[in-house]
């Protein structure tokens, strides 16, 4: 197939050069024309959009931040009141030892003025059998 054959003309390279300069003359105003609006694209003002992103970080920090505080909070006043507990435990437990060690040094008085009365019921100063001399002379002492 030759050129004159697809162009159907005899004089097949005028043909093309005609369409070749159609197209290119085409495809050079397609090119200024693209120039023409990057260029004008690039002029004009342009609106910086703000994504969302940013304020949803900002969101989720909040959040974040809010239930440190929270738990910041409530593990404090658990802290607090077991430390509470423990202060009561301790002061139950040294008021428990001072009253035992009264109830220890009571009865150790009440055993002693027992064994004091006890042995000031037993013994005599003088023995029964010579309980009338001792009599005799208490009686000559007084006079």
């Amino acid at each position: 197939m030759s050129c004159n054959e697809k162009t159907g003309t005899e004089n097949g390279v005028g043909g093309f050069a005609d369409e070749l300069g159609e197209l290119g003359e085409a495809v050079s105003d397609f090119r200024l024309s693209v120039h023409g609006w990057s260029e004008a694209a690039l002029s004009r003002s342009r609106n910086v959009v703000v994504t969302g992103r940013r304020r949803i970080w900002r969101l989720t920090a909040g959040w974040a931040l809010g239930c440190v505080l929270v738990a910041g909070s409530v593990s404090s006043g658990v802290y607090k009141h077991h430390h509470q507990q423990q202060l009561v435990r301790l002061a139950a437990a040294r008021v428990a030892e001072r009253q035992r060690l009264a109830a220890q040094e009571q009865a150790r008085q009440e055993e002693e003025d027992l064994l004091a009365k006890v042995d000031s019921d037993v013994s005599r100063q003088v023995p029964s059998a010579m309980e009338p001399l001792a009599q005799l002379m208490a009686g000559d002492e007084s006079k």
